[in-house]
């Protein structure tokens, strides 16, 4: 069953491929041969978006070595390639946008750090006015990047703490002017990317956009705010939840009671659909994310399992992932290069056997 949106073309079905972080590109951020692989081995396994990973739209923004980059017309060539494999496999395309703020690595990008506040912590200094809206027009300079390319629409990263979450951050963006303090003026920086991307782009261009519902620095009330706001401004295709774990409990349970999850899926959409990612590893679990009242879900784990997880639910609802650690060969059949697979290695110690 197909999936419309506000604009654009429609998913051939209710699975998208989350962004997720595999390092594989070359270190000035144009496509590397693996992870074009990656990707087009999951449109043709089926998925009905298949996203990029997050992808620097400045080079003040990048995060990690290999991170794929879209802050240069330097990156179009790889980029135009993917976006012609993956429709040509008969998947929608998106591109990431994604800017490190705090979280971004001087010693990767080789310029300084910059964040919305002074942060001791990571070296980064606290942007200018001037610097905030150079940031909103790198968003912006993106998205027309990846038109250009031939994708068929862009994500936001405004999640997991990242420049446009540090915006967000009530606990530590208290800037005095226009974009701290106040929910309005913290969620400033947001609307204006949003904004500037849904202008500078075409009527049939989808534009996307990735939250955090709770904790760093945010708090459950304000996600609804936020995310009930940009809902409502028409200028949203979808809205995707990074939740961890989709059966999960409110962080705030004296607040908030039931499943964090009903807290969501209760927002108005006004035409945009809403998606949830966070242990998704079978059709069953797929099935009970729409029961529970998602238009979509974003696989990771089960996606970087099986390239072809997306066909496989769809065509039998008793489908699970295979459990987990694998072995480098199950990994490297199911095209993750192997700079992927040390990464996956190295940070979680029940992926890769």
């Amino acid at each position: 069953m197909t999936l419309s949106l506000p604009h654009g073309p429609a998913w051939p079905n209710s699975y998208a491929l989350a962004p997720l972080t595999n390092k594989q590109s070359h270190a000035d951020g144009t496509l590397a041969e693996d992870e074009h692989r990656w990707l087009r081995a999951r449109a043709e396994g089926g998925f009905g978006l298949v996203m990029t990973c997050a992808a620097y739209v400045s080079d003040a923004g990048k995060a990690w070595h290999g991170q794929l980059g879209i802050a240069s017309d330097a990156h179009l060539p790889g980029l135009t390639r993917l976006a012609t494999s993956l429709r040509e496999a008969g998947a929608v395309s998106s591109v990431q946008l994604h800017h490190g703020g705090r979280r971004a690595s001087s010693e990767v990008s080789g310029v300084p750090t910059k964040a919305p506040w002074d942060d001791e912590s990571t070296g980064a200094t606290a942007l200018s006015t001037a610097e905030v809206h150079e940031a909103v027009a790198d968003f912006v300079a993106g998205a027309v990047r990846a038109e250009r390319a031939g994708f068929d629409g862009v994500e936001l990263h405004g999640a997991h703490g990242y420049l446009i979450g540090q915006f967000l951050d009530a606990r530590s963006n208290h800037r005095q002017d226009g974009y701290g303090g106040s929910l309005e003026d913290r969620s400033r920086f947001l609307r204006e990317v949003l904004e500037g991307v849904r202008g500078a782009t075409g009527p049939d261009f989808q534009v996307g956009l990735r939250l955090t519902p709770e904790r760093m620095g945010i708090e459950l009330g304000e996600f609804r705010e936020v995310a009930g706001s940009v809902l409502a401004s028409g200028r949203l295709d979808y809205l995707d939840v990074s939740m961890w774990d989709v059966r999960k409990a409110p962080h705030d349970t004296e607040r908030w009671d039931g499943l964090l999850v009903d807290h969501v899926v209760d927002l108005p959409r006004h035409g945009a659909r809403l998606g949830l990612a966070g242990e998704i590893k079978s059709a069953a679990d797929a099935a009970w994310c729409l029961s529970r009242g998602a238009d979509f879900v974003l696989v990771a784990t089960g996606a970087t399992l099986h390239h072809d997880f997306a066909r496989r639910a769809v065509a039998d609802a008793g489908f699970r992932a295979v459990d987990q650690p694998v072995t480098r060969q199950h990994l490297a059949a199911e095209a993750v290069g192997p700079v992927f697979v040390d990464y996956l290695a190295e940070n979680w110690d029940d992926f890769v056997a």
